[in-house]
């Protein structure tokens, strides 16, 4: 799959996204030509989105008004999800995208390093050596050389206060490359992509002081960071909230700070400040520029007239031609030339947009489009133009605040190739994202040059140029006008269902699944679908005549088991040809969308991942109480389970008779205020003989446990198991729930993936039974990931073990032990 990207490293690093085009008032406008003053640059390094200490990068990029950046090193894939089921690489999209929102309210530029976030880690020496040291120390080398920061912050200390292997890893990175930047033996390579060392001046730690973890100490000098900001109209403690809360899908809503905040910092490489991160280095213009420079500026700021921002836009113009002279290879720069082509737009009052009829868009075939100019301020515009999509179109009315709009349409768009983010283009290698193009790594996002048009504006005997991204816009009857992301795709989508089949080794009965084709343009001729079992062709092959856009049609491949052999995995494949399509249509497109970010695409070869194994279940009917979002009602589907999905209202005597066991998803008590409402019920359920399995929930800052779980007494711990390949001991061999209806062994713990177990039980009092202990390598066995209590003829169950995880992925063993937990007591 080609996939094309422009690339812009200094534009591209703010998000790509607004739900509106941005606008900026006049005092804003003002803030940022005093930071046109400034030639300073910071750069924050820690581990995961949510670990940037906003209150300091909003303090250093609008008090400070210094160029602030973060380096997260990995996207969050890893981490856990509050707001839906999405995980791994889906997670770290959305977490891609939180961090970009975030950095739109405080101000600073966003960049990453290719390494995969695999999830909690407890050492730094496992973390490296997933990522591949060498591989991630470049990218944070190239990030560097890339900003020619002056200062560099680490979040985290090297000795393992951060609580978490990628923390320390992060800290440990930063400390390495603060050095490696500047030798020119480590990375050559990368001096042919325009970058040279790079030795900033210091490697300071801010330290912290959090819940039960404070590292402030002797030595450290602080910094108050919690002053207003009369031009933005807030505090920057009341900023840092409002970024920090857009980490939705971490639970990380802020309250506003107002006051007195300090932060604390420590050197730890280069020169030693005392009193202040930026003492002694020189932060004004004459560093780099001429007088003529920094008197053109102050004369701009000094006439500004916020009443009538476009006054300014003369002496804009002619700033950024004087820099255009000087910039050679200066990062500073080109940044700063960057930063008044945005003030020019700003103070032009000037509206230019492109909006595409459809979000998503065919490649290949035609769309139509409409671009609008408005010459809000009343410039004396000469001319107007605007290209897209090949075309040129030009403005004839010109005069004051009256609203040009045209529409066109765009044929045979060949050229354009479909959109993906860069990162996933291609398959993981190891735990890290495979980027091949040098230029990609470290952006946030990488733009489709296809997807934007560029204005022409005549003012004056100047010529403006604008871009702007081509968006889709529509309004909707509750929120308003939208903008969206416009894509391009693929002109077919095809998808199978269900994406994971179970067989037992002993079944005969052929399964059915449903291979869909969803059509994006019509087409009239011999179109073929194929599939393919673990890459052989299988005698399915379905021809059709014709497809209409838009209108989907199923079908169904007859999967025989006696073809899969017992205890083995497979995967099926599909693919669509026809003689008209310049490549076999393979991918699916997967939409995830949530109001605080912008809606998320991505293609995928959809594959049914087929299971066969030694299984047998006990029971037929499962309640499933869903949580924060899981997946595993749709996993126990495929043990032949008949799963009901229950809300508070359903959940009643008579209701729950016809349930065999009842499952709570994941964090069920830390989403759900009502379940403190059918405990009794619940009680009463598994008194009469059922089972009540109850999935991990945590019990920390961002998810408290208020609702009690069982009669019996137990905590819910932060301990957990991150080595997927740990050891697990049988603590009661005979127990029920490791005999039936299945034999457990230590066999049904291979091929877990990520992690074993997360938040098991501690403190349990004496009613409770532990069926495993387990622990990562050198530490305390702990015996809470599986703990079971019988309560009157049925079973209460607290399981930490990772099954949402496990069984979405098709581990046998997991199968095989859930239903086991499933099944109910027998004599």
């Amino acid at each position: 799959m080609k996939l094309f990207f422009t690339l812009c490293f200094v534009c591209c690093a703010h998000s790509l996204f607004a739900q509106n085009p941005p606008t900026y008032p006049s005092s804003e406008i003002f803030h940022r030509l005093q930071k046109l003053e400034v030639f300073g640059t910071v750069l924050y390094i820690a581990a995961h989105p949510d670990d940037e200490n906003t209150r300091l990068l909003s303090y250093l990029e609008n008090e400070r008004k210094l160029r602030t950046a973060y380096l997260s090193v990995t996207r969050g894939d890893g981490g856990q999800n509050l707001i839906g089921d999405e995980q791994g690489v889906e997670l770290g999209l959305i977490r891609t995208q939180e961090l970009l929102a975030a950095r739109r309210v405080d101000g600073a530029e966003q960049y990453f390093t290719r390494a995969y976030d695999f999830g909690f880690s407890k050492s730094p020496e496992e973390t490296l050596e997933k990522w591949g040291h060498d591989k991630i120390l470049a990218d944070v080398v190239w990030v560097i050389r890339k900003l020619q920061p002056d200062v560099i912050i680490a979040r985290f200390p090297t000795t393992g206060e951060g609580g978490h292997g990628h923390h320390t890893a992060s800290a440990i990175l930063a400390g390495e490359a603060f050095d490696a930047a500047a030798d020119s033996t480590k990375f050559p390579d990368q001096f042919s992509y325009g970058v040279k060392p790079w030795q900033a001046k210091r490697l300071l730690w801010n330290s912290f002081n959090w819940t039960g973890s404070n590292s402030n100490r002797p030595g450290q000098f602080k910094t108050d960071v919690g002053m207003y900001n009369p031009l933005l109209g807030k505090s920057y403690g009341e900023m840092a909230a409002q970024s920090r809360s857009q980490h939705k899908s971490q639970g990380m809503g802020s309250t506003l700070q107002r006051g007195e905040i300090f932060e604390y910092f420590l050197p730890i490489k280069g020169d030693n400040p005392t009193i202040d991160i930026m003492e002694g280095i020189d932060l004004a213009a004459s560093r780099i520029m001429d007088k003529p420079y920094n008197d053109s500026l102050k004369k701009i700021i000094r006439e500004y007239n916020p009443q009538q921002p476009h006054l300014s836009l003369p002496g804009l113009v002619s700033l950024k031609e004087n820099l255009y002279k000087i910039q050679g290879n200066n990062n500073l720069v080109q940044y700063k030339i960057s930063e008044i082509d945005k003030l020019i737009d700003a103070v032009s009052g000037l509206f230019l947009e492109a909006t595409v009829t459809n979000q998503l868009n065919v490649v290949g075939d035609s769309l139509r489009f409409t671009v609008t100019y408005n010459n809000r301020n009343g410039l004396p515009v000469e001319s107007a133009l605007v290209s897209i999509f090949g075309k040129t179109i030009r403005f004839e009315n010109l005069s004051k605040n009256t609203n040009n709009v045209q529409q066109s349409s765009a044929f045979g768009l060949k050229e354009t190739l479909v959109s993906q983010p860069y990162w996933i283009e291609y398959p993981l290698q190891g735990e890290a994202f495979q980027v091949k193009n040098q230029q990609l790594i470290g952006l946030p996002e990488a733009e489709n040059n296809n997807l934007k048009a560029l204005f022409q504006i005549q003012v004056n005997g100047e010529l403006l140029t604008f871009d702007r991204k081509i968006m889709y816009k529509h309004t909707d009857p509750v929120k308003g006008e939208l903008y969206q992301p416009a894509q391009f795709v693929y002109p077919f989508f095809i998808n199978a269902s269900p994406s994971l089949v179970l067989l037992r080794n002993d079944e005969s009965i052929p399964k059915k699944i449903a291979i869909t084709i969803q059509p994006n343009i019509s087409l009239k001729e011999k179109i073929t679908l194929s599939a393919f079992v673990n890459n052989q062709p299988e005698n399915f092959e379905d021809t059709v005549l014709d497809f209409t856009k838009g209108a989907s049609k199923t079908f169904h491949f007859t999967l025989y088991p006696k073809k899969i052999s017992n205890n083995s995995t497979a995967t099926l494949g599909m693919k669509l040809s026809a003689p008209s399509l310049y490549e076999d249509q393979m991918y699916s497109l997967r939409k995830i969308a949530y109001d605080h970010i912008p809606d998320i695409f991505y293609h995928y070869y959809d594959q049914v991942k087929i299971v066969k194994l030694d299984v047998k279940t006990s029971g037929k009917t499962i309640g499933y109480i869903a949580g924060a979002g899981d997946k595993v009602p749709q996993a126990l589907e495929q043990l032949g389970y008949t799963v009901t999905l229950l809300q508070q209202n359903d959940i009643t005597p008579e209701h729950l008779r016809k349930f065999d066991a009842i499952v709570t998803g994941i964090r069920a008590y830390n989403v759900n205020a009502w379940m403190q409402n059918v405990y009794e019920v619940l009680m009463n359920y598994v008194k009469t003989g059922g089972v009540l399995l109850v999935q991990y929930n945590t019990n920390n800052n961002i998810g408290k446990v208020t609702t009690k779980i069982f009669p019996y007494n137990f905590e819910i711990s932060r301990t957990r198991v991150t080595d997927e390949n740990a050891k697990v001991n049988f603590l009661q061999p005979k127990h029920a729930l490791l005999n039936y209806p299945n034999k457990i062994s230590e066999a049904d713990f291979d091929n877990w993936i990520q992690e074993r177990s997360t938040y098991e039980a501690e403190k349990t009092g004496e009613n409770f039974q532990h069926i495993f202990s387990m622990s990562d390598a050198g530490e305390k066995q702990s015996n809470g990931s599986l703990i079971v209590a019988d309560y009157g003829k049925g079973r209460l169950i607290y399981c930490g073990l990772s099954f949402f995880r496990q069984l979405p992925a098709g581990v046998p063993g997991a199968f095989r032990l859930m239903a086991n937990l499933l099944a109910r007591p027998v004599k």
